[in-house]
């Protein structure tokens, strides 16, 4: 999985809890995972496994396509909208959230990195 993927992944999860109203503590008890565990999805620390994956497609009544982000485009399209989401929700350096504008400065080069490579 790219960054990308991760961060989307983590995104996906957190908007799905959140539409349920649930707390991350109260998702954690029905997957018997700690709400650590959680927090890293969302954050895209960790990477929840296959399994886990799956109960989480079927809890949340969506495809485990969907939680991956495939949606059809190309694979490696880069959408600046979803690049900015993404880099808003897991930038941390250090354990350290960083403030916005390291954020955009990051988010900048990245792009400008994607670009050229295309």
């Amino acid at each position: 999985m790219t960054a990308k993927d991760v961060g989307l992944l983590g995104l996906r999860i957190k908007e799905l809890r959140k539409e349920k109203g649930l707390r991350q503590s109260e998702l954690a008890t029905t997957l018997h995972v700690s709400q650590q565990a959680v927090g890293s999805w969302e954050t895209g620390r960790t990477v929840p496994g296959a399994d886990t994956l799956n109960v989480l497609a079927d809890y949340f009544n969506v495809t485990t396509d969907y939680l991956l982000g495939r949606d059809g485009k190309e694979e490696n399209s880069t959408d600046t909208k979803d690049l900015s989401e993404i880099m808003n929700s897991i930038m941390t350096y250090n354990g350290k959230e960083l403030n916005q504008h390291d954020k955009d400065v990051v988010e900048g080069l990245i792009s400008a990195y994607l670009n050229n490579k295309e």
